[in-house]
């Protein structure tokens, strides 16, 4: 079970996630991936779906060539994915539920802030701009910044560091359960808020395991900060 102890953190700095956790895209990268399959014949199974989450792209394709057998390259198969995704994500893409709240939140604590995600930068920056939340942030960190991809800890490591804290007092907010090891093999404070595509995965290291940005353990903990 999740750590849902009574500890009180002094939370200095907070990093988000993105996909699924900010946006709904994990909703539209399951269509996409669907479309995917259906044109070489194949079916787009729980088994794929959970060895992909999380991951930077090539290492999420890999993934698939293995348990497929598919033998497209890696370039072309995340090509023809970005082309569906984009299709779908037109009429498609939200933010996720308590996202506009939890940032205010923040925001109003002055709490410096991040997001650490698998994606690239030339996806991730549209994305946000999209709904005007990049500049929100201090600062990104993608695929590109970092050598080893989740759940290893670099790329938490690293924003500790941009940060000025220590990992402990980061609060996290991931959704998958390869987001969550990355952060809590750095050290972090988290808060895992899987939602339908990732609740199958362990949370078991987590501080805190939520249904939605709305909850209110999450915002109580922000607000102790």
């Amino acid at each position: 079970m999740p750590n849902t102890t009574n500890e009180r953190p002094e939370i200095r700095a907070v990093v988000f996630d993105m996909d699924g956790l900010m946006l709904n895209t994990e909703d539209i990268f399951e269509l996409a991936g669907q479309r995917l399959m259906e044109r070489r014949g194949l079916n787009m199974t729980d088994e794929i779906r959970q060895s992909m989450l999380g991951r930077r792209a090539v290492e999420a394709f890999t993934a698939m060539k293995l348990i497929t057998g598919l033998t497209d390259r890696i370039e072309d198969l995340m090509y023809e994915t970005k082309e569906l995704f984009e299709s779908i994500a037109e009429n498609s893409l939200e933010t996720m539920p308590g996202l506009h709240d939890v940032l205010e939140l923040i925001e109003s604590l002055n709490l410096p802030r991040a997001v650490a995600t698998s994606s690239p930068r030339a996806y991730m920056t549209p994305l946000l701009e999209r709904f005007d939340l990049l500049h929100r942030f201090h600062f990104t960190l993608t695929a590109e910044d970092v050598t080893h991809g989740k759940p290893h800890p670099e790329i938490y490591q690293m924003a500790a560091g941009r940060l000025n804290v220590h990992p402990g007092e980061m609060l996290v907010l991931e959704d998958s359960e390869t987001g969550t090891r990355a952060a809590h093999a750095a050290g972090a404070y988290i808060v895992s808020v899987p939602n339908r595509h990732t609740a199958v995965g362990d949370f078991s290291m987590s501080r805190m395991k939520i249904d939605s940005l709305h909850d209110e353990r999450l915002l109580s903990l922000l607000r102790r900060s």
